[in-house]
């Protein structure tokens, strides 16, 4: 609803504005760089010509700058602007009627009709132009404009972030089983070689000694069982330590650097919860929820209990200063140089906490990162990335199916949702190893590989599927057996996929079509084993082809629709083998062997 700033009601209407997310009650996320396209319907009663401007600026800046809209149809006006900082940015639309080219609309039109007595008219003019008179030919050829009426609507809001929000490959490691930080910053190299973007710590604190747990998560650790890193706090420090198995905040500040140096970010771990022996129980037991006889209840989440974890109490009295705590943690690992953040099952805390917390902390630093490991209903998950959250975990570790897949990338790229959930397609997680990857060997894996990293802009792995790694704890359960949550493993880079990996990190860095979302359109193979897309970008268009079968080879036709705009028949190059297939609009016939793909480049 458009507001008037001075006068009686506005006569002009400005409806239907875009972008804006429920009624504007959240930014709509953009990435730095992309042009923000703005629409609206102006209108007003009678037939004054209109205009119509986007003004925009950054949310702190104090002068506007203005981009004017274009009449594009009927009621509807246009316009295009581009963010050049991250950070919040606003915008409105304004509009006002054009006195002068209203008055000399009209006069055209008389004269078209061969209306010969414009005596009023032109005195009409002369007054607009402060002139003593004017001739029919001085009229018509007057270009002067002003804006009366001026309306606009209420201001709206951007969210603008960095490419790394939009587009990157991350690698998950522990990096206790990697010689501690010292250690990942030795294979730092090899991991931007094979093009990933971030590397993701699991929690790098103290880690608490009572009710550790031992291997595959019993509930007694023998001696040297180093215990879950999500069981933060010891004796040594809370949320703001360095555990000293792991090295020194000097490490971690040396860690940064060099894989800046390198084109990587390191994102750290954020899990609100503590070990029974975090410093907060003593020095703020009123942020903690307990029973009737004072006792503290351990975390859970039926099935699973946490003994060696205790969540913190969003409802205590002191709300304020959790809240406080919490953000100047953030914060402290923002002045050391980490601008990624994986949160730990935020749907679990407030959806306001969260809403203030990143909005401080990107007031502070614009180009922070925050992903939401939500794996929970997507409304909560929707209204989380409203909140602010950069990126999401999505449901793509359980779609493996052709129809799973196609129905949920659908969901994902319609509607409103790509204007402010950006799914993060992790192929396996610490805690999740899908029966499709413990059943179909390396198939499978080489399958899910592909589908991640040409699906989804961002996308990742975590140590151990390069391997391959795919034994559960038991039959039916998720969970890896002797998992690395629990214990000490030796890793190394040098797992049989990790060509595959650099494949199609070298293909989805050259290819624009592979860096965006929307751009999806699956195509018809005749087949329920093989699934087949395109991702388009002007000048780029890239075809994928995949044998969800991990037993066996499959075959059939890939049909490239006419709508597609490419040529009747067009060379394509494989980027996974570097081959080359002479392809055409209308069927083409695909074999593949047991989870293997086709990633084609359309070469004009």
């Amino acid at each position: 609803m458009a507001r008037s700033q001075t006068g009686p009601p506005p006569r002009i209407q400005i409806e239907d504005v875009w972008p804006q997310l429920d009624c504007g009650r959240h930014a709509v996320k953009v990435s730095l760089g992309d042009p923000v396209e703005v629409w609206a319907d102006v209108l007003r009663d009678g037939h004054e010509v209109l205009g119509a401007a986007v003004r925009f600026k950054p949310a702190a800046a104090r002068r506007w700058q203005e981009a004017p809209m274009r009449h594009a149809e009927l009621d509807r006006w246009v316009a295009t602007f581009t963010p050049d900082a991250c950070g919040r940015w606003i915008f409105a639309v304004g509009a006002w009627v054009d006195r002068f080219a209203s008055w000399r609309h009209e006069l055209e039109r008389k004269v078209e009709a061969g209306q010969s007595d414009l005596t009023g008219e032109l005195a009409e003019g002369a007054a607009l132009h402060r002139v003593s008179s004017l001739t029919v030919e001085e009229a018509l050829a007057s270009t002067e404009t002003d804006r009366s009426e001026f309306t606009t609507t209420a201001m709206l809001e951007l969210d603008v972030d960095r490419e790394l929000a939009r587009f990157g490959a991350w690698y998950e490691l522990f990096p206790r089983s990697w010689g501690g930080l010292r250690g990942v910053e030795k294979v730092l190299p090899e991991l931007a070689e094979l093009g990933f973007d971030v590397v993701y710590l699991p929690p790098i604190h103290p880690i608490g000694r009572t009710n550790r747990k031992g291997r595959n998560n019993r509930l007694e650790a023998a001696p040297g069982d180093p215990g879950s890193p999500w069981a933060i706090g010891a004796k040594e420090g809370g949320h703001t330590a360095v555990s000293p198995e792991l090295g020194t905040i000097e490490d971690l500040d040396r860690l940064v650097q060099r894989a800046r140096e390198l084109g990587i970010e390191i994102a750290l771990d954020f899990a609100i919860q503590t070990s029974p022996d975090h410093p907060w129980l003593a020095e703020h037991p009123e942020w903690f929820h307990r029973r009737p006889d004072g006792t503290i209840k351990c975390a859970e989440n039926p099935p699973k209990r946490y003994e060696d974890i205790h969540n913190l109490n969003f409802d205590s009295e002191d709300w304020r200063g959790l809240w406080d705590a919490l953000r100047d943690v953030v914060l402290h690992w923002v002045d050391h140089g980490v601008r990624v953040f994986r949160v730990d099952n935020p749907h679990t805390k407030p959806v306001p906490f969260w809403e203030w917390l990143i909005r401080e902390v990107r007031a502070r630093e614009p180009q922070t990162i925050f992903l939401s490991e939500a794996f929970t209903r997507l409304p909560m998950m929707s209204t989380l990335a409203k909140a602010g959250f950069t990126q999401s975990y999505t449901y793509f570790t359980w779609k493996n199916a052709k129809w799973e897949l196609t129905e949920y990338l659908t969901e994902l790229t319609s509607s409103t949702l790509p204007h402010f959930l950006r799914p993060n397609f992790f192929a396996n997680t610490p805690d999740i190893l899908h029966e499709y990857l413990q059943r179909g060997g390396r198939p499978a894996f080489e399958a899910r590989l592909v589908l991640a990293a040409t699906l989804s802009p961002s996308y990742g792995i975590y140590s151990g599927f390069e391997h391959c790694e795919n034994v559960p704890l038991r039959e039916g359960s998720e969970e890896y057996f002797d998992s690395e949550k629990y214990e000490l493993k030796e890793r190394r880079l040098d797992g049989p996929l990790l060509p595959l990996v650099r494949r199609l990190n070298e293909a989805r860095r050259a290819n624009p079509a592979l860096q965006r979302l929307a751009n999806l359109t699956f195509l018809e193979t005749e087949s329920d084993e093989l699934i087949a897309y395109a991702k388009r970008e002007p000048g780029n268009t890239v075809l994928v082809v995949v044998n969800l079968d991990p037993r066996a080879a499959r075959e059939g036709t890939c049909i490239v629709p006419a709508g597609l705009g490419l040529p009747p028949s067009f060379p394509a190059a494989e980027l996974l083998t570097g081959e080359s297939f002479r392809w055409s609009v209308g069927r083409n016939y695909v074999r593949l062997g047991p989870g293997q793909s086709h990633v084609l480049r359309v070469d004009r």
